[in-house]
């Protein structure tokens, strides 16, 4: 029996975990149409619904002390997240922030529950500042421990709850480690470096050290540890053909996982630490996709981890960390989908204009063919296509039509190389890539060369767009999701607190602007042949929405074009109700022109 797209989107998603101190799980799942705050005591229980927001909720963190939460919870979708402190039986919000024009990035918790920190951008737009909070204060309460000119954030505090962890992001691919006294206000820089060097997951160490995976001096992500005294960063495991992408340490127990990205698939290591040796344990029993977010519970014994797989929809899992049994204590609903219908996807290479490898998750329908073909973009652009689940995919998939994810020059994953193919001056060699891929896939006897269309969202909506501006006679339709029209617009209407990093990526509006604008698809929208469709969010602190009206308008002069906006979402869509509108737009579109 055939579904509606409406009921794919009510596959339920459960993750964001957090262990309490009494080995209690909150997690974020998205039952009622938003992702709220639920708990659950003990596997198989029956979950408990802790928030009851009409917003989404961004994240949830347990107390290491008491029974208690900070959540996070934007308004309608503007990003501009606020933190609350949330009983643990659901009893009691209390609104921590008071200042809706800022953003708040979560810190951590002090070690005795009595402190939290965060980095905002209350005080000036464009920078983040740090700050530290008592549990009990609310408001104007927070002390501003430093006063920043950057994009700043927390990676937690040190065993001794003086110092916290700080990153300074220049742009995506490059970061600085700072510590910061909080008593003194003194920050010491770790990492000094020239060039665009990564250092990322920062975690701290049992002995006051830190362990981050870094590319300095290398192509792919490693481990390693920073003496937080002399800066020096000792290697603990190689990067080597892939990258070492996540670490997390419970500096009690000593206990480490750190993850491998293998072609976009998760490979988890679970150890005891002592330095820079890790005593293995055995490998958790996961499914085979992607998997992150751990969170230990109080002695290290175990940890909660999200895991997804492209047939598998996610889900929380609680890990032994000496056995790697991992047993599942979330059970979010398929809806009534019978889960063996879900299709997993082929991982498949290949050759772009210039003969570069391309890599891409291919899956087919049911049935012979010829299929009519989805090729679904990423964002980012510094992103990657992973194996995990995409309702629509599955529905498209279950509706005949073939999906095709690849991975273009300019995605991570593949080493610091891979990722620069496409700054700046390069940035249409990602789009040739597109190209490349079509041009794969007529080449099948099982694809309908005539009847491929391109979907992507945020800078998948820019590749998209010039996809069909560049290369109009491959595609029989558009869909723009929250996409980049005019790099220009763009950027000079972009969040204050992103611009230096997106002109990192794409150019600067002083020195590359003409070059922005010869690129941009709104500058070449006569081109366009295919039937398109506009989906934005009027709140979009990213992308305004300024660039779907631009994008509508001129290319409405010469083709079909849809155009839909949701005043109360931003960059993509949180509610139900609205993802529901969306992609049923999305389907009928593609149904009616391919």
């Amino acid at each position: 029996m055939p579904y509606d797209v409406a009921r794919y989107l009510n596959i339920r998603s459960a993750g964001a975990a957090s262990m309490g101190p009494d080995g209690q799980l909150a997690f974020l799942l998205d039952t009622t149409g938003t992702s709220q705050v639920w708990r659950l005591d003990e596997p198989g229980a029956w979950p408990r619904q802790l928030t009851f927001e009409e917003e989404s909720v961004s994240f949830a963190s347990f107390s290491p002390t008491r029974d208690e939460l900070v959540f996070g919870m934007d308004e309608g979708g503007n990003e501009r997240v606020q933190l609350f402190r949330l009983a643990g039986d659901g009893s009691e919000t209390v609104a921590l922030t008071d200042a809706p024009d800022a953003k708040h990035r979560w810190g951590g918790w002090s070690h005795d529950g009595d402190r939290f920190a965060f980095a905002s951008n209350r005080r000036d737009e464009s920078v983040f500042d740090l700050y530290v909070q008592g549990r009990e204060e609310t408001g104007d309460d927070a002390d501003l421990v430093y006063e920043s000119d950057g994009w700043y954030s927390l990676a937690g505090w040190g065993p001794d709850d003086e110092r916290l962890a700080v990153v300074e992001a220049a742009s995506n691919d490059d970061q600085d480690v700072y510590v910061l006294d909080v008593e003194t206000g003194e920050m010491d820089h770790l990492t000094p470096h020239e060039g665009d060097v990564r250092h990322l997951s920062v975690e701290w160490g049992p002995s006051g050290d830190l362990y981050l995976v870094t590319d300095r001096d290398a192509d792919t992500l490693w481990l390693g540890r920073l003496d937080v005294d002399t800066g020096e960063i000792e290697a603990v495991v190689d990067g080597g053909e892939w990258n070492v992408d996540g670490v997390a340490i419970d500096d009690e127990s000593e206990r480490i996982v750190y993850s491998r990205n293998v072609d976009g698939y998760t490979e988890l290591t679970v150890g005891d630490l002592d330095g820079t040796e890790i005593q293995e344990h055995p490998e958790p029993d996961l499914p085979r996709g992607a998997a992150g977010g751990v969170s230990f519970d109080s002695d290290g014994e175990r940890f909660a981890i999200t895991a997804t797989a492209s047939d598998d929809n996610t889900n929380v899992y609680v890990v032994d960390a000496a056995t790697g049994a991992a047993e599942r204590w979330t059970d979010a609903g398929t809806a009534g989908i019978p889960r063996d219908s879900f299709v997993s996807p082929e991982l498949i290479r290949y050759e772009s204009v210039d003969g570069l490898e391309i890599p891409a998750f291919f899956s087919r329908p049911a049935g012979d063919g010829p299929f009519p073909v989805v090729v679904d973009v990423h964002g980012g652009p510094e992103s990657q296509r992973r194996p995990s689940f995409s309702p629509v995919s599955q529905y498209l998939l279950s509706h005949g039509y073939a999906v095709f994810e690849p991975n273009v020059r300019g995605s991570t994953g593949y080493g610091k190389a891979y990722t620069r193919l496409d700054d700046v001056e390069k940035r249409m060699d990602a789009i040739a890539d597109l190209k490349a891929g079509a041009d794969w896939l007529r080449a099948r006897d099982d694809v309908d060369g005539d009847r491929i269309a391109a979907m992507g969202g945020s800078y998948g909506g820019f590749a998209v767009l010039a996809a069909l501006t560049e290369y109009p006679d491959v595609w029989a339709a558009g869909v723009d999701i929250v996409g980049i029209a005019n790099f220009v617009t763009f950027l000079e209407n972009t969040g204050e607190w992103r611009r230096s990093l997106r002109e990192a990526e794409y150019g600067s509006l002083a020195e590359d602007r003409k070059f922005l604008e010869s690129i941009s698809p709104l500058t070449n929208a006569d081109a366009i042949r295919a039937p398109l469709l506009v989906l934005h969010g009027a709140n979009d602190p990213r992308v305004p929405v300024e660039e779907a009206e631009q994008i509508a308008e001129k290319a409405g002069e010469h083709v079909p074009v849809e155009k839909l906006i949701f005043e109360d979402e931003g960059h993509g869509f949180s509610k139900l109700e609205n993802k529901v509108t969306a992609y049923r737009a999305v389907v009928d579109f593609l149904d009616e022109h391919v």
